[in-house]
């Protein structure tokens, strides 16, 4: 596994070393104000995370200023939203008291956050020719993370983490269907390869089988309490191999041989975590991987009509989906990835549905439950950049500060500091 931290974590440990050293003194009310006040949206959640490292417990006032933060502590807090450029408001015992009675009275909530989770990053260790909006969202905020791969999955190393992210990756073992347009590509000869290897070494025969057991092994960490958010083709190809455990849905160039004659009628939908019913898309040169994406909607609109719609939850009755909605906007513009939305009449009933785009039959963003844990997807590959192609620079998110895209992302970042006495220990 590999450690990722921006060089200001050392300040963080400092900061956090210097914390518990300081002499007692009387504890300040921090406000981090969410809403169209805030300097820099995205940076607030690294300031609320780094709070839960030094052990200060963070208080998520949803739907209270676009879902703003609270902790009670000493003034270095307040520096080190300084330090980050964070818009910070210090506020007084009786203005707490009066946010209280107002959070009692309408749809708002005060969750406590308790701890800083431990996050995971599912990413090859060769550099592909793309960037992954969730990494870039924990640089830019400086939220620590891990990344593994297919060994350390299978070897039982998700125990230590409490949040997984999947991206652009296929679980298919169709090489994210990139053969029309990159088969010649050295980027991709090198992927093939290397897939190749890792599943040989695993024991496998197929990358396909390898990478179902993969997603089988992912599945058996979230039905044990783990926090798994997708994006782009990781939420449907992650789904497809779920449901094709007993059948072989690859090509001859992807696995040496043709497909089951009956793939599609032995897909077991009750093994999926959202979606049913869905028809895959088996042509080999066709850059689609099944009929649950609706891209070809989304472009047909074009950037400046491609939106969703948040929905607004109970967040006394329904903290969870108010906490993966928290925003300062309802409507949020769309972005395109190689699974971009999800149709509606394919994603189960039990399936709690986030974000939408209106009279489409759209899903955007939607959430679930499997065992004791959860699962989040979220279509779409960069939420500031609406077609962001193999081979294009990263997104600077200092340009984004307020992304209400990015935004979302965070928010399952910080989810699961909520979830402590639901977990096992």
């Amino acid at each position: 596994m590999r450690l990722i931290r921006s060089i200001h974590q050392s300040f963080a440990a400092l900061a956090g070393f210097l914390f518990v050293l300081a002499p007692a003194a009387r504890a300040e009310i921090f406000l981090i104000p969410m809403d169209l006040s805030q300097s820099d949206h995205l940076k607030a959640y690294g300031v609320a995370y780094w709070c839960l490292e030094q052990g200060v417990d963070v208080h998520w006032l949803l739907n209270y200023r676009g879902g703003s933060f609270l902790a009670e502590g000493e003034d270095l807090i307040g520096k080190r939203a300084l330090l980050q450029g964070v818009r910070i408001e210090k506020i007084s015992p009786s203005e707490w008291e009066r946010i209280r009675a107002r959070i009692e009275e309408e749809n708002m909530a005060d969750v406590l956050l308790e701890r800083a989770p431990k996050v995971a990053i599912y990413t090859p260790p060769n550099k592909q020719p793309w960037d992954d909006a969730v990494t870039l969202a924990l640089a830019y905020a400086e939220i620590p993370y891990m990344t593994l791969w297919d060994e350390e999955v299978l070897g039982g190393e998700l125990e230590g983490f409490d949040w997984l992210h999947l991206h652009h990756e296929d679980f298919t073992g169709q090489y994210g269907k990139f053969y029309s347009s990159f088969k010649d590509a050295d980027w991709y000869k090198r992927e093939q390869a290397l897939c190749e290897t890792l599943a040989r070494e695993a024991g496998f025969t197929k990358v396909s089988e390898h990478k179902k057991a993969v997603a089988r092994a992912i599945k058996s960490y979230v039905s044990r309490g783990g926090f798994l958010f997708s994006m782009c083709s990781a939420t449907d190809t992650y789904d497809i191999a779920l449901a094709a455990w007993k059948t072989d849905i690859c090509d001859v160039m992807f696995d040496g041989d043709p497909p089951a004659p009956d793939a599609e009628r032995s897909l077991d939908y009750s093994e999926t975590f959202a979606f049913k019913d869905f028809r895959l898309v088996m042509d080999p040169y066709i850059y689609e991987f099944s009929d649950i994406d609706v891209s070809n909607y989304a472009t047909a609109g074009g950037p400046e009509n491609d939106y969703f719609t948040l929905f607004d939850f109970s967040a006394k009755f329904d903290p969870i989906p108010s906490m993966l909605t928290q925003n300062h906007v309802s409507v949020v513009k769309g972005f395109l990835g190689q699974t971009t939305a999800f149709r509606k009449s394919l994603v189960k009933k039990t399936v709690v549905n986030l974000g939408e785009t209106e009279d489409a039959g759209v899903v955007k963003y939607l959430h679930g439950n499997h065992g004791r844990g959860t699962f989040t997807y979220l279509g779409g590959h960069d939420p500031e950049d609406y077609q962001h192609a193999v081979g294009d620079p990263p997104t600077d998110l200092s340009l984004h500060k307020s992304s209400p895209g990015y935004r979302l992302i965070l928010n399952n970042i910080l989810f699961p500091a909520a979830k402590k006495k639901e977990r096992k220990t």
